[in-house]
């Protein structure tokens, strides 16, 4: 019988992916972006998603609409967005800031899966002064739950892209759970050398085109490797693969760029007015070092056989093909990302980019639910309380004064047991 999974705020459907590759059934997914939501319909059509936000699901409704019991779900993918802005102290749970979060452990509570994966953005770990994931990581240990949270780097994994991302992973059946084994070495500064890099991912695409959603038949040429095999998916067509055609001194800009440079390594005549304002802002106008921020590096040229930097929803306009001066296509994008050629796409451009750029890289997703499938499983029980079987904040060789207030906060519930949240679970 196939694992059961939920899936919470699914986005576009990248988590499931990998999941659904795993040989997981998901019964259930919601997400407020109709876009996203229209996307995971058309590529998960088997799934019941719903367009409600988290805070409006009646989740034993959900179970009973599962045709399943508390506590018989496999495991609860995807997380609530930390909102960044939380209230310390004992008003945390009140603020309707953290809503997302309380409603995120009111499903917990309700479903009672054996796993959950909580994915977030790295500042999870430093927003509020680590307040937020501390309550957070309070709440998963008081509802049972064994959890390990760590900074992931995508590329470890098999990914062809430098991004950093937290997972909180949690079991209620006593495992004493490790991430899995990195598949990939990496080395040099932020991992930027790897045997995964930009050309694995989208040099068997074909040539792209200006302007127009082109569908295109792909290269008749076999596969060049096992990962080109797997982002061909069963794709007849490709689509997706197109580019705004640049003129005037936007192309300028992007034909002085050269591998692995940015906006401030332009002449000054070619740069952005809103890079010179901030690259050229004065101590002196009162706005303190740290909160000022750098210069925006806009157009990046990226290197062909290094990982791609972060996609984010900006980078068909700041990610420039490593040889054509050109920005990278809404299809190599997703490639970047590990979605398969066959996976599509609703929306407008923008919202299609947005997409790719907020999902869980299938890849990933896949490798964390073959490994809590295989090396775990579901029929463990256990007695035991929840607690914090171990964090890992960072990999670098020092820690920045943020995370280390994080890393105390979390240290003091390291030898702690069940710390009961009275307001929110009583």
């Amino acid at each position: 019988m196939a694992p059961t999974a939920i899936s919470l705020f699914c986005g576009a459907g990248g988590c499931s992916l990998g999941f659904k590759q795993a040989g997981y059934s998901i019964l259930f997914a919601n997400d407020k972006d109709s876009a996203a939501l229209t996307t995971y319909n058309k590529n998960f059509p088997e799934t019941n998603c719903s367009p409600a936000g988290i805070d409006e699901i009646d989740f034993e409704k959900i179970l009973s609409e599962c045709k399943i019991s508390s506590g018989e779900l496999d495991i609860l993918i995807g997380g609530p967005p930390c909102q960044g802005f939380s209230t310390a102290g004992p008003r945390f749970w009140d603020d309707p800031r953290n809503h997302l979060l309380k409603s995120y452990i009111r499903a917990l509570k309700t479903l009672r899966p054996k796993w959950f994966i909580m994915e977030n953005v790295e500042g999870l770990l430093t927003s509020n002064g680590g307040k937020y994931i501390f309550e957070a990581a309070r709440a998963f240990i008081d509802l049972g739950y064994n959890i390990r949270i760590e900074k992931l780097y995508a590329q470890e994994y098999g990914v062809p892209q430098r991004r950093k991302r937290v997972l909180i992973v949690g079991n209620r059946l006593g495992f004493e759970f490790h991430m899995p084994k990195v598949t990939f070495k990496v080395s040099g500064q932020i991992f930027r050398n790897s045997d995964v890099t930009v050309s694995h991912a989208i040099n068997s695409l074909p040539k792209a085109e200006p302007e127009k959603d082109c569908v295109l038949t792909p290269l008749t040429t076999p596969a060049a490797d096992e990962f080109d095999s797997l982002l061909r998916g069963s794709a007849s067509k490709i689509t997706e693969h197109y580019f705004s055609k640049t003129t005037g001194i936007q192309l300028e800009r992007i034909s002085a760029l050269k591998p692995g440079q940015t906006m401030k390594n332009l002449p000054e005549r070619l740069q952005h007015d809103s890079f010179r304002r901030r690259a050229n802002r004065r101590v002196s106008d009162g706005i303190p070092t740290e909160k000022r921020g750098g210069a925006p590096s806009g157009l990046k040229r990226l290197i062909a056989n290094e990982p791609c930097l972060t996609i984010t929803g900006a980078t068909t306009r700041e990610l420039i093909h490593p040889t054509e001066d050109r920005p990278l296509t809404i299809r190599e994008a997703a490639r970047i990302q590990t979605f398969p050629d066959d996976f599509q796409f609703s929306g407008n451009p923008s919202q299609k980019i947005q997409q790719i750029g907020n999902a869980i890289p299938p890849v990933l997703a896949r490798i964390f639910a073959e490994h809590i499938r295989d090396d775990y499983g579901f029929t463990k029980s256990s007695t035991e309380s929840g607690r914090l079987l171990g964090f890992l904040l960072t990999k670098a060789s020092a820690m920045s004064p943020a995370l280390k207030k994080t890393d105390a906060l979390l240290r003091s519930l390291l030898d702690s047991s069940s710390i009961k949240q009275e307001k929110l679970f009583g």
